[in-house]
């Protein structure tokens, strides 16, 4: 078995597993998330007005799918994603371990 395959049919196993209960509810129920104060909630009723929702159903997103989602625009997106790499790489260069003596 290849390793693609075996990705693959533990993505399935574990489908909704590490999804929040509100989450799953919703799935069930088919229903769009209620609750407008939660962190992981957007105005995108195809994806039950949930980003974990969102990320399950489709995988990977491009920044114009994740822009579509936000309402805001591509480039913005962008910004936000740039800001972010030069934060990791930032910390990751800080956190070089000393040699113990």
């Amino acid at each position: 078995m290849s390793w693609n395959k075996r990705r693959s049919s533990f993505k399935r196993t574990n489908k909704n597993e590490k999804l929040r209960e509100c989450c799953k509810c919703c799935i069930e129920k088919e229903t769009s998330c209620p609750i407008k104060d939660c962190k992981h909630w957007i105005e995108y009723e195809d994806d039950l007005n949930c980003t974990l929702v969102a990320i399950e159903n489709n995988g990977k997103m491009t920044l114009r799918e994740i822009a579509d989602r936000l309402r805001v625009s591509f480039v913005r997106v962008k910004q936000i994603q740039d800001k972010g790499l030069t934060k990791l790489t930032k910390m990751k260069n800080k956190t070089v371990l000393e040699p113990f003596e």
